[in-house]
């Protein structure tokens, strides 16, 4: 298995991992004292506010990235992109993925754009990598 698919794996489980960051210490106490709401999860996420409704926010970001990821992938796979090219572009997507989601939960909002803005010209760059590879 390619590595690049790989990417694509770790790349969808980002999300969850983000909602879980969300989550996190709050599934010993009960919904009426503020403890995570499993029935009514999407509204209960909603009304977090800090460090937890950024979490959730790099969540959705990160279900909103995938699709140009993937598709930019394999598109590269088609076009018979160097596989060395292809890995190390999607192993960069994921770096700075994670590091969006570590920058957006901490409130680095400088940094978190950065990041964002470098994830998303990897995964044109793996679009283009057809005209330059």
């Amino acid at each position: 298995m390619e590595l690049s698919y790989l990417c694509i794996l770790a790349a969808c489980l980002l999300p969850i991992v983000a909602a879980g960051v969300a989550k996190w210490g709050t599934f010993t106490r009960p919904p009426s004292q503020g403890g995570y709401d499993n029935r009514n999860p999407r509204a209960w996420l909603a009304q977090q506010t800090g460090r937890r409704a950024r979490a959730n926010a790099a969540q959705a970001n990160s279900f909103e990235a995938l699709p140009l990821f993937i598709a930019a992938v394999l598109a590269a796979q088609q076009m018979q992109v160097a596989q060395s090219v292809i890995d190390g572009l999607a192993l960069a997507f994921v770096a700075l993925r994670v590091a969006y989601i570590w920058l957006y939960v901490a409130d680095l909002a400088t940094a978190r754009t950065l990041a964002w803005s470098a994830a998303l010209a990897v995964s044109v760059a793996l679009l283009l990598a057809p005209l330059w590879a």
